[in-house]
Order: structure tokens, then C-alpha cells, then sequence
């Protein structure tokens, strides 16, 4: 079994930054792929970025360039350095991990309870 654990989000004013921490522990394997979801109220949850256990990373067009994501060389930490927030970026983050490389959360088996990130305009 594989627990995520999200930590790091707040409140910050726009053009702010925030660091957010996902912590893998159990069986994980350090080939899955870690990644990180947001939902805000009343939307759907949504593809924020991803990385493979090869360091592969791809983002959500609109965080690309603002939001930066990395894993520790244990592969069992994931960060999510976000720069330049917007109050569009106001949702509760989860972490994920699974074994596709994928934007679609279906293909994530494990998920963290979420953090909550506000952006205040």
C-alpha cells in the first residue's frame, strides 16, 4: 500500500509563491510516476503537471513557465514550486501517483488528501 502525503499550501497574494511537498511512503516504487491534480469549487479536478521516475516533467499549458515540478533522488518526495500565482490558481492540490505517465487522473492509482492554495487578488 502507498500513502501520499500533501503538505505546504496557504494563502498568498497574487504574484506570490508557494512551494508544495508531496511525501510517498509504503510500496512505491521509484519508476511511478508522481503527480500533481487541483479541483476548485464546483469544477473538475485537473491536470496540473507530472513527473516520471526518469525525470521527465510535463505541465498544464496555463502553469507552464510559472509552475516548476521536481522529486528527490530517494524519488519518494515530489515538489510543486509555484510562482507567480493567480487567483485562478485558488483550488485544493492533491498529489497522485501511478504507473502511466498520463494528464488523465484516472490513470493515477494513489492520491493524497489535498492542500489547500489560495490566491488572493
Amino acid at each position: 500500500q502507498v500513502q501520499l502525503a500533501e503538505s505546504g499550501g496557504g494563502t498568498v497574494q497574487t504574484g506570490g509563491s508557494l512551494r508544495l511537498y508531496c511525501i510517498a511512503s509504503g510500496r512505491i516504487s521509484e519508476t511511478y510516476v508522481m503527480g500533481w491534480f487541483r479541483q476548485a469549487p464546483g469544477k473538475e479536478r485537473e491536470f496540473v503537471a507530472t513527473v516520471s521516475g526518469s525525470d521527465s516533467t510535463h505541465y498544464e499549458d496555463s502553469v507552464k513557465g510559472r509552475f516548476t515540478i521536481s522529486r528527490t533522488n530517494a524519488k519518494n518526495t515530489v515538489l510543486l514550486q509555484m510562482n507567480s500565482l493567480k487567483p485562478e490558481d485558488t483550488a485544493i492540490y492533491y498529489c497522485a501517483a501511478g504507473g502511466r505517465f498520463s494528464t488523465y487522473y484516472g490513470n493515477y492509482e494513489y492520491w493524497g488528501q489535498g492542500t489547500q492554495v489560495t490566491v488572493s487578488s
